[in-house]
């Protein structure tokens, strides 16, 4: 684990003083970048549990104060960030819900403008690269150069193996678009299941993210939020150690075997789509023989060379492979074709 890797767990929700506190004292141990807990909560529907509110504020003061961790929530307003700059908040999360509204997002980012502190911002709950670069964009263009992306999925209608899907291409994406970013992954809210949270966090680790956000609980099983998808500040230090933090070698090493592994299936592709090929040239060739045809076509077999090679250099494949290989295919029809032409079996 480098030194720049990051840690941020916490409850789901901050329910009591005492959930807090004792939650906050069982993660002191494994020193995480920062303790979370939302203070507000969006819910989906109304009468369901939507935080605290300002009372927590006081409670995760004071859990910074005992504990001596930097203490992050979630804020989707500009009252919301006003709250939680002047409890003396040390980093804010965008959350994605918020991420999808633009003028949310705007607002949070006037309201930060001048601001020196990390903000993250969690990907927008549907599968959309831009909204996600636009909010990031957004908090760049008031002054705020401390800024982290969250990965925590996307919102699928069907019932799947995740409460949301990874979708590991948008956050790769958004790596290649923003190569500085440092980016975390949220297994909790990708998975909605603690039992497959290892799975995911290793699969992050694997892509060599920054860090991970993880939903502790003093008690998991009670929480008024999010109960089967939190931990236990013991259950989180068992995670973390089975946690393998590859070295540059091994990653290395292991993006190579998955580049092999995929050129493999590629090729065998290829050699199947080959024998298909010359397989319906054998079926041509049967039918020559039985019209009397000759096996050259040549106007035909011009024009869908021009043809093929065209498609092929405009999908940025070389002109010369291009014409080499299509000529060779055609050879390979060709003498298939005679074969059947000149076997009296095929009378």
């Amino acid at each position: 684990m480098n030194s720049k890797w990051q840690l941020i767990a916490g409850p789901c929700s901050a329910e009591t003083r005492e959930q807090v506190m004792e939650t906050a004292k069982g993660l002191v141990s494994l020193q995480p970048s920062y303790f979370r807990a939302g203070i507000w909560k969006p819910r989906t529907r109304p009468g369901e549990f939507e935080g605290s509110g300002n009372p927590a504020l006081e409670w995760m003061k004071e859990a910074k104060a005992t504990y001596g961790l930097k203490i992050c929530t979630e804020v989707a307003t500009s009252q919301h960030v006003e709250l939680a700059l002047n409890a003396g908040f040390d980093m804010l999360w965008i959350g994605a819900r918020t991420t999808t509204n633009p003028f949310s997002v705007q607002e949070i980012a006037d309201a930060l403008r001048g601001v020196d502190m990390p903000i993250m911002v969690k990907n927008p709950i549907n599968p959309d690269l831009k909204l996600w670069v636009g909010a990031i964009e957004r908090l760049y263009n008031v002054g705020v150069v401390d800024v982290a992306a969250i990965h925590r999925g996307f919102s699928v209608y069907e019932i799947a193996k995740y409460r949301n899907n990874p979708n590991w291409q948008i956050p790769i994406d958004l790596k290649q678009e923003l190569p500085q970013l440092p980016l975390l992954c949220d297994p909790s809210h990708i998975t909605g299941d603690a039992s497959m949270l290892l799975e995911v966090a290793q699969k992050a680790i694997d892509l060599k993210y920054d860090g991970l956000m993880l939903e502790t609980h003093c008690n998991p099983r009670e929480a008024w939020t999010d109960a089967k998808q939190q931990v236990s500040p013991v259950e989180l230090a068992v995670l973390l150690e089975k946690l393998h933090f590859r070295d540059r070698r091994e990653i290395e090493e292991a993006e190579l075997l998955e580049f092999r592994a995929k050129i493999n299936a590629m090729d065998e592709a290829i050699i199947h789509l080959l024998t298909e090929r010359m397989f319906t040239s054998g079926l041509i060739g049967k039918f020559k023989k039985e019209h009397n045809l000759a096996i050259l076509q040549k106007a035909r077999w011009e024009e869908l060379l021009v043809s093929n090679v065209d498609k092929a250099v405009k999908l940025n494949l070389s002109k010369e492979f291009s014409t080499q290989l299509f000529k060779l295919i055609h050879q390979e029809s060709i003498h298939i074709q005679s074969q059947i032409l000149n076997d009296k079996n095929h009378e």
